[in-house]
């Protein structure tokens, strides 16, 4: 029987035919240096900023008053530039979201702060 070699750091391997590391640390590592390659802090920090535009909209929804300030979306670190998708009324009030928690903006600097519904 022949051992098979980490892809990470090439020690021998003993186990499973389909054993491809030796330890998590290995597998980590190698699958964090083909996400920095391919892309994929640039991808995190995107997803990190949705994320934090997600959950501070999702603050906010717990508020008695839906409408809230731009300055105080601003102060929490929200990030007017990133969002994951729009929504048109047939009135054409368009609704912004950063997955299911979104934003209408209705004056020069306030927003009505909603959760989609299902």
């Amino acid at each position: 029987m022949v051992p098979k070699k980490c892809r990470e750091c090439g020690k021998d391997m003993l186990g499973r035919n389909d054993k491809k590391f030796c330890s998590d640390i290995c597998r980590h590592s190698h699958n964090n240096r083909l996400r920095a390659v391919n892309g994929g802090n640039y991808m995190n920090t995107i997803n990190a900023i949705l994320r934090k535009n997600r959950n501070i909209l999702m603050d906010l929804t717990s508020d008695e008053n839906p409408k809230v300030s731009k300055t105080r979306l601003l102060d929490r670190g929200f990030n007017f530039n990133y969002i994951t998708s729009t929504y048109t009324t047939k009135k054409g009030a368009v609704y912004y979201y950063c997955y299911d928690y979104g934003y209408l903006p209705v004056e020069s600097e306030y927003v009505f702060v909603v959760k989609r519904k299902e």
